[in-house]
């Protein structure tokens, strides 16, 4: 049974969906990508409650439940500020729990932002499809004026086609195209990142679909050469498209994340 809290953000409230575990032996805090939220995790969530996690997963601001203007993103270290405003209460909560982070595409640029940021509060990074290293299609768009409206397509998403259809009746999904000011933000922060500092010690699983076009592949394990911490595993999974979470071989995905 999930709970939500409410945690104040930088620019409003952020709502916090919980799996609580009473026996939990670490916490899990995950953080979605562009335009979705939390409660898509829902079977995410329940894979980590049996591996023994108690765990949260905020709506970022501009998503789902919480404050602000829809999938509108300004700026990705406000939303790494946001998470680590939850993850301070998490924490609170769980003294003696270690946390892990698990992030997916947007989600996965903001985790990795907030390994750099907080260096030492993590005793783990997991990151599904990271957009860390940008996207020269969707970049190529900022040179046009105005930019086309183009949303993310639900078939690029999954090769199981009930996922697509899953996320276009969703309506707590942002279904319109990305804000100008949203790609500047992510692209911006991709940079920042890539730039370092390195994730140090940090044991880190980087995670992609061998076919993803939102997030590619091949920038974004660059990426992770370059700032990669002493424990780095990597894992291409071939035919997979973006939501590896949600993918044909998602029992294979999910059975990684805890191994």
């Amino acid at each position: 049974m999930t709970t939500n809290i409410v945690v104040n953000g930088a620019h409003g409230k952020i709502v916090v969906r919980t799996w609580p575990n009473p026996t939990a032996r670490y916490i899990a805090l995950v953080a979605h990508g562009i335009g979705e939220h939390s409660g898509r995790y829902g079977h995410v969530a329940e894979h980590l409650v049996a591996h023994g996690a108690v765990v949260y997963a905020p709506d970022h601001l501009g998503h789902g439940l919480s404050d602000g203007e829809r999938a509108l993103v300004r700026d990705i270290d406000v939303l790494a500020g946001d998470l680590h405003r939850v993850a301070q209460l998490v924490r609170a909560t769980h003294p003696a729990l270690p946390l892990v982070l698990v992030g997916h595409s947007m989600g996965g640029l903001i985790a990795t932002r907030f390994a750099q940021l907080h260096p030492g509060e993590l005793a783990a990074l997991v990151l599904s499809s990271p957009v860390i290293g940008g996207n020269p299609a969707f970049e190529a768009l900022l040179q046009l004026d105005p930019i086309p409206d183009v949303p993310i397509d639900p078939a690029m998403l999954s090769r199981d086609p009930a996922v697509g259809a899953a996320y276009a009746a969703d309506d707590l999904v942002y279904h319109g195209p990305l804000a100008r000011l949203t790609l500047e933000a992510i692209f911006a922060s991709g940079r920042v990142v890539a730039a370092g500092p390195t994730l140090g010690a940090l044991p880190t699983l980087c995670m992609h679909g061998e076919n993803d076009v939102l997030a590619p592949c091949e920038p974004s394990r660059a990426v992770m050469a370059r700032i990669r911490g002493g424990t780095l595993v990597s894992k291409v999974y071939a035919g997979a498209a973006h939501e590896i979470f949600n993918e044909t071989n998602r029992d294979e995905v999910l059975g990684d994340t805890t191994a």
